[in-house]
């Protein structure tokens, strides 16, 4: 009987949807500075930095959602901090979302959305380096709950962690 008791309540709460309905680079913008500036024969040790953000908000339809990673992405050479290269994208994702309640959906839509998408960011970021003229990049996997609460954090005004 308690086996009944257990199905009647899980039957009762809702089940998490998730469909992607659309994805897209929205901005892209690759600046390689060896090129434009030439390369003097030094020699070069990369240092690179990824900037993430992400945004969400409510499409017209009922319960879709769409949801922007942005990416900043700087190589420096180690010797002297000359630039390298310049990568910035802005990737985004239509989403169906149902059963979410609506106290953790902005969370929802800021961790498990992007996760869904950064397989797709990473291939980008990879070959559009390669296509540039430097060795593939390979961004690591992300933490977004992490960096959720960072940008939460910072909304709020309070001191993050690095």
């Amino acid at each position: 009987m308690a086996e009944n008791g257990e199905d009647t309540m899980q039957a009762a709460e809702p089940q998490v949807r998730l469909q992607i309905l659309a994805q897209y680079i929205r901005d892209m913008s690759f600046e390689n500075v060896v090129a434009q500036k030439g390369f003097d024969g030094g020699e070069i040790t990369p240092d690179i930095e990824v900037q993430v953000s992400l945004d969400g908000r409510q499409r017209p339809v009922e319960n879709q959602y769409e949801v922007v990673m942005k990416f900043q992405i700087t190589s420096k050479n180690q010797a002297d901090q000359a630039n390298l290269f310049l990568l910035e994208l802005e990737y985004g994702g239509i989403f169906q979302v149902e059963g979410v309640p609506e106290d953790q959906l902005h969370p929802f839509l800021l961790i498990e959305c992007p996760r869904q998408l950064f397989p797709f960011v990473r291939r980008i970021v990879s070959d559009v380096t390669s296509d540039g003229g430097f060795p593939q990049l390979n961004l690591d996997n992300i933490d977004f709950v992490d960096l959720y609460r960072q940008q939460m954090q910072a909304q709020q005004g309070m001191p993050t962690q690095a």
